[in-house]
């Protein structure tokens, strides 16, 4: 498999959460790390990445901005020198039934989770193009897969990953160049944390591993992909065996 020593990884979302987890542990792999995030900060993952010994760079910008997205990949590439691996994990959720469910809610998951995912795309193909080499991976999820009661317009987001990803697949291919998504079921985190113990029950019933996803599983099969060359156009679910 391919080493990440000295490649550049740009990885949207990535302040926190399973964000973070990637960007750390793509660090410990060698790898340089470009931290886009729009909320909060990055002094925590910086501290991490750089403790590795090996160079984060951080950038604040909006992904559902096509303007933005394309200044932010031009900047990855000024400050890096190349983009080796392009990871979409920015993602929003504005749950509610879909009788219920407001045009805005809707749009606002839609722009971030898919669009911004097409934005990142579309700017960092030319680079890779030139290159003649790049890795993108996309963050989608079991409920794009299977869809989920009150997730519409989330489910609807990461379904349309499948399909910007395996369009990617065959459209870059030619220059060496793999797109692959990763679709994670229930991952532990401070939201399920909150779960009631009988809500968890019922979660867990759905699992047939009977254990939920830690953030370290999400980010292994990343870099996995990361260093594997001859995978491209692929959804790998990592959820458990929720849904085979």
């Amino acid at each position: 498999m391919e080493s990440l020593q000295g490649k550049n990884v740009v990885i949207t979302g990535a302040n926190t959460g399973i964000g973070q987890a990637m960007a750390v542990l793509f660090a410990k792999e060698g790898a340089n790390i470009f931290v886009n995030y729009l909320f909060g900060d990055c002094d925590e993952v910086k501290a991490q990445v750089e403790a590795e010994g090996v160079r984060c760079v951080t950038y604040q910008a909006d992904v559902s901005q096509f303007d933005e997205a394309k200044q932010m990949m031009d900047a990855a590439k000024a400050e890096m020198g190349s983009i080796d691996v392009l990871i979409n994990n920015a993602g929003i959720t504005r749950d509610g039934l879909i009788i219920r469910m407001s045009e805005e809610d809707f749009d606002a998951v839609i722009n971030v989770n898919l669009k911004g995912a097409f934005n990142t795309i579309r700017h960092v193909a030319n680079i890779m193009l030139k290159q003649k080499s790049g890795c993108i991976i996309n963050v989608s999820s079991v409920v794009g897969v299977a869809g989920n009661i009150g997730q519409a317009n989330y489910s609807a987001s990461k379904a349309g990953l499948l399909g910007l990803t395996k369009t990617t697949a065959r459209e870059l291919a030619a220059r060496g160049i793999t797109c692959n998504a990763i679709a994670p079921g229930f991952i532990e985190t401070a939201m399920t944390h909150k779960l009631s113990e009988e809500i968890q029950g019922q979660m867990l019933a759905n699992i047939p591993l009977k254990r939920f996803g830690s953030i370290a599983d999400i980010a292994e099969t990343v870099v996995f992909l990361a260093k594997s060359r001859y995978i491209t156009g692929q959804v790998i679910g990592v959820n458990g065996g929720m849904h085979m």
